[in-house]
């Protein structure tokens, strides 16, 4: 899941976002309205963390446009003004949720799953295929029952292929699912995280591989299946 943090405060941005990478989401960070709305213009995100008082507007200001503009991704206002009025200003411009600063990381990080959950897109809390699980909330991979400890990255892959299961999915769509704008990925990044992630498969006696269309994507696809076509 992508997240976009819109904070100015560098060392808060900072430790929300590693917090988070750690959580398994890939994480945005912008400073001003201006930025954040740029980031929208060019990735989907899951949800919005979203300080009230920005360099260049007010962040209230910017979520009831959002929502005017039909938006519906969830989000969750910060702000260090925590009066009544304040709060009811941010519920009605559309905020899922509202955290007074100095805000707890671990609240923040169960306030989002909370969301996330009871989000109407999430209609599937928990994935299945073959004898794969994959609940995207915890962020939490497992096979016959036993949890597999897979990174972040990896798990942004399986998630994707996931997605499309039984469909080949093109290599640019999975880079541009897994890297934050200011992730340092090598050329041969997403091979990498395919080869860790097939051993992780295998090892744990997956029904299901990943089969590479060469010079086109991945297809995630049930090993039986496989052998049937």
């Amino acid at each position: 899941m992508r997240i976009l943090l819109v904070d100015h405060h560098a060392d808060f941005a900072r430790e929300v976002k590693e917090a988070l990478l750690n959580c398994g989401f890939a994480v945005d960070v912008t400073r001003t309205v201006d930025e954040a709305a740029a980031a929208l213009d060019c990735a989907n995100y899951h949800m919005v963390l979203l300080e009230s008082d920005l360099p260049d507007g007010d962040g209230l200001d910017w979520l009831k446009q959002l929502r005017r503009e039909g938006r519906s991704m969830p989000a969750v206002m910060m702000s260090s003004l925590n009066d009544l009025r304040r709060r009811i200003a941010i519920f009605n411009a559309g905020a899922d949720d509202f955290l007074p600063k100095p805000v707890s990381i671990d609240e923040l990080i169960a306030r989002m799953r909370a969301i996330l959950r009871r989000s109407t897109q999430m209609t599937t809390p928990v994935v299945t295929f073959g004898n794969l699980h994959f609940d995207p909330i915890a962020r939490q991979v497992s096979v016959g029952g036993r949890i597999l400890r897979i990174a972040r990255r990896e798990v942004c892959i399986l998630e994707h292929l996931l997605n499309r299961a039984g469909r080949t999915v093109p290599r640019a769509s999975l880079e541009d699912s897994l890297y934050a704008f200011d992730d340092e990925v090598s050329t041969n990044a997403l091979e990498v995280g395919i080869y860790r992630l097939r051993t992780h498969l295998s090892q744990a006696g997956a029904t299901l591989r990943i089969r590479t269309a060469r010079g086109v994507g991945y297809t995630l696809e049930l090993i039986g299946a496989a052998s049937a076509a």
